[in-house]
């Protein structure tokens, strides 16, 4: 193992998805790092189709109360449609996930209310300071949506080098009219998702939470021994 290795691998380790924010915001240089390293992710025939839309303070607040009044008001309108239904381990993956959020937070699995409450967070960025919405040209297709899971891949890791906490929020980008109206994104770009960042609240019951992976050996075929 070589030391960039040894680096990557306690970066992914540490990475995790924040659902507790404290209020302290990230100095600009930082931010301008944490975007400047993102830049360098790999993309088809290097179109880079991510655009970025940044938000902080008081933008936060105002988009927060946007998503809010739009996600009581009617239905889910995303420029790019979400899956067609869990099934398998996909299905079963989707609720442990879902089952360990809320047993870290005290929901149990009758609890409605308790569930529609941390849905709800999604849309207050869980109190994160900042917030980053990732667009894509709509005529890119499924490639430049692939770009921008990258980029968002990169970025997470690029934060946790700095020491930032990130989350990726698809959960904004189902409610894609409202995104293009509020932050004036043309309707030739499809909105991809948000990620909130900043810096975890030590004390929040959901940032000691942790999802699982799959073995190495589950997901690569013929892998060497």
């Amino acid at each position: 193992m070589t030391t960039a290795d040894i680096v990557l691998d306690d970066l992914l380790q540490a990475r995790f998805s924040c659902r507790g924010f404290l209020s302290e915001t990230v100095p600009p240089e930082t931010v301008r790092r944490m975007f400047e390293l993102a830049q360098r992710t790999a993309s088809w025939c290097n179109s880079q189709a991510w655009q970025v839309t940044l938000m902080s303070g008081e933008d936060v607040a105002t988009f927060s109360k946007v998503l809010l009044d739009r996600v009581t008001t009617g239905p889910e309108a995303p420029d790019i449609q979400g899956p067609e239904a869990y099934e398998g381990i996909y299905r079963d993956r989707r609720r442990g996930a879902g089952f360990g959020l809320y047993n870290a937070v005290g929901i149990t699995r009758d609890d409605m209310d308790g569930r529609l409450r941390q849905m709800l967070e999604n849309f207050r960025f869980f109190g994160a300071p900042h917030v980053a919405v990732i667009s894509t040209p709509k005529a890119l297709g499924t490639y430049g949506a692939v770009d921008c899971g990258a980029y968002v891949s990169t970025l997470l890791t690029a934060a946790r080098s700095l020491g930032i906490d990130t989350i990726a929020q698809a959960a904004i980008a189902m409610y894609a009219d409202a995104v293009h109206e509020h932050l004036g994104i043309p309707d030739d770009r499809d909105i991809v998702c948000g990620v909130s960042f900043g810096y975890a609240d030590p004390g929040h019951p959901a940032n000691g939470f942790r999802t699982e992976r799959a073995s190495v050996d589950e997901a690569v075929s013929a892998l060497p021994e």
